[in-house]
């Protein structure tokens, strides 16, 4: 969870590294560093903190055309300045995002007299290089011997101060990209790092090494046999990853939502204004006797919501597991079941280890994502894309959404090819829920007042619905607690009073969510029993069923797809409690945008 850049060619590398490491700075931010490779030798900044500290550090007069750079989220030792990456030898400087899951016993095995000066897991790498180094290897055998003995993940770049023109690059389960220029090669966690330097990419495999100078780069296996594959272009705006004139970016791609959508709608629609898909996909849904729906936090959320559209719209069954509880305790499955994996970087490591463990049993697999060419993308059978646009904001908004529309097109699609009668046209349903989504920039200051009002000086929260209002509650929750740091909780309308309730007190914010016709009485219910209790009640409904103290009513939108547009004044609610109370919205303490570790 973290993020690298690495830069070989004329220019100075120093604000190249910097700038690509602000672009990167989402993937994680307790500290950061770069190493600039010359002919005095490997110059080393590191910082605890965020990578403006980091730029103040730098010396600007030290130049160089070669350099490392790495922003850090901690797994192994606490964010320091001391482990911060790089880290170093007296010969080698290396950066690393991964796990290494056997690196005490590596180090009691191979390293037991060598003092470490970090607390991480990294450090063992380059000390390992630079002991088989010393034992005669060349740097690139070293460093694939180093590589051949770890367990776990890793994304790594090394420099040797002997060879300060090349840069050397290891990977296996962490993302890593080559960037291709003339005369300029560089490395990157995500691609929108590099967009100043290039848009064409390649894709690195797990344990693959790739040797990186201005002219030229040479991936090879780790048996040392040399691979050939074809570049990428990126389909990405640089412009699209600027804030603009929003204070900051969770803001603007909350606005996006209605744009994203309208953007889906294009993507999936043929010139007879019908459903376009692939039919692959088509035929792997409809051959299903069971759909498996495998995500982690927001995205398990959206899978939630997917299961009863699915379920409902094309009458197949459908299962919606946590992928890290899923990694290890796999259920009996049906006997031709479809994954279904859904993530919004594309790389989320716990969702890949379910992935790579389905295919071995032979199932078919499907990845709905915003990446094109990420991990889950390349290496499932089929890929629908959310075609959102590059969301930075930790807190993911638009891409949840977008999971969500691309799920309704997928189960309307499967029902119309099974010949089940459909009563909508999911495109022009989904232009419906576009407008409502728009109405929320207008309201932008009821909810700023919503959220002074009960949330300024809370110390927990409660959201309850039911169906899929329950869903769209526990997402709610969920981005209230990622950026205001409020302890809040989701439930089930009804189960309040199987144990929850007893946490209610006087002033207890409660934000009940009332979108489904069938079941809204019921949620009105719930929130009587909770006002007697002493809570503090927000109602949030549906025009057509709204009573006269609801806080917010919701444009009718089509009863399957009422969560795309709930969802809009839940996460504008977290937007302002986390403002005003002085929290760093784009970056919330502990969290990382891109989860690549287990």
């Amino acid at each position: 969870m973290c993020g690298i850049v690495g830069y070989v060619g004329a220019e100075d590398a120093k604000e190249i590294l910097l700038r690509g490491l602000e672009k990167l700075e989402y993937r994680g931010y307790d500290s950061a560093g770069l190493a600039i490779a010359n002919d005095q030798g490997v110059h080393v900044y590191k910082e605890k903190g965020r990578i403006a500290t980091l730029r103040e550090a730098v010396n600007q007069t030290e130049a160089g055309t070669v350099g490392i750079g790495h922003t850090r989220w901690a797994t192994h030792g606490a964010p320091s300045k001391l482990n911060a990456h790089p880290h170093q030898t007296a010969r080698y400087t290396i950066v690393h995002n991964g796990v290494i899951e056997n690196y005490e016993q590596v180090r009691r095995e191979y390293l037991p007299d060598v003092e470490m000066t970090s607390d991480t897991d990294t450090e063992i790498i380059v000390q390992l290089v630079e002991k088989f180094a010393s034992d005669g290897e060349t740097t690139e055998v070293a460093f694939r011997h180093a590589l051949s003995l770890l367990k776990g993940s890793y994304a790594t770049a090394l420099l040797d101060l002997e060879d300060p023109e090349t840069i050397y690059v290891g990977k296996n389960k962490s993302p890593l990209l080559i960037g291709l220029s003339d005369g300029v090669n560089v490395v990157a966690s995500d691609a929108m790092a590099m967009l100043q330097v290039t848009k064409e990419f390649v894709e690195i495999m797990d344990e693959e090494i790739v040797i990186v100078t201005k002219d030229n780069v040479t991936i090879k296996k780790m048996t040392g046999d040399v691979v050939t594959r074809d570049s990428y272009v990126a389909e990405i705006d640089s412009s699209d990853i600027e804030k603009g004139t929003y204070p900051h970016y969770m803001l603007k791609e909350i606005d996006e939502q209605p744009f994203v959508i309208r953007n889906i709608v294009t993507k999936y629609k043929d010139e007879d204004d019908s459903i376009k898909l692939d039919d692959n996909v088509r035929q792997a849904v409809l051959g299903a006797d069971r759909i498996y729906i495998i995500a982690a936090g927001t995205s398990y959320h959206a899978g939630l919501v997917g299961k009863e559209m699915i379920e409902k719209i094309a009458h197949i069954p459908v299962e919606t597991h946590i992928a890290s509880e899923f990694l290890y305790n796999m259920p009996i499955l049906s006997k031709k079941p479809l994954f279904i994996f859904i993530s919004q970087s594309g790389e989320t490591a716990d969702s890949r280890g379910v992935l790579v463990n389905v295919k071995k049993l032979g199932h078919q697999t499907l990845t709905i994502t915003n990446v094109p060419g990420s991990t889950l993308s390349r290496e499932a059978q089929f890929t629908l894309h959310t075609h959102a646009g590059p969301e930075i904001a930790v807190a993911s908004t638009k891409a949840y959404t977008a999971q969500m529309a691309v799920l309704v097109i997928l189960a309307v699609d499967a029902a119309r090819a099974s010949g089940l009668e459909m009563d909508f046209d999911p495109l022009q349903e989904l232009g419906i829920v576009a407008n409502a989504m728009e109405i929320f920039t207008e309201k932008k200051d009821v909810l700023e007042e919503i959220a002074r009002d009960y949330l300024s000086v809370t110390r927990n929260c409660f959201f309850i619905g039911r169906s899929m209002d329950y869903h769209v509650c526990m997402e709610g929750s969920l981005k209230l607690k990622e950026i205001s740091y409020i302890q809040a909780e989701g439930f089930a309308g009804g189960e309040l009073k199987h144990g929850t309730i007893a946490l209610i007190e006087e002033g207890t914010p409660v934000i009940g969510l009332a979108t489904q016709e069938n079941v809204h009485l019921n949620l009105r219910g719930n929130m009587k029993e909770v006002v007697a209790r002493g809570a503090y009640p927000c109602m949030i409904s549906m025009d057509g069923f709204q009573e006269e103290d609801d806080k917010i009513v919701i444009p009718k939108v089509h009863n399957y797809l009422t969560p795309l547009v709930s969802v809009i004044p839940l996460q504008l609610i977290a937007y302002y409690a986390a403002l005003h109370r002085g929290c760093d919205v784009d970056k919330p303490r502990n969290l990382a945008k891109s989860v690549t570790v287990e």
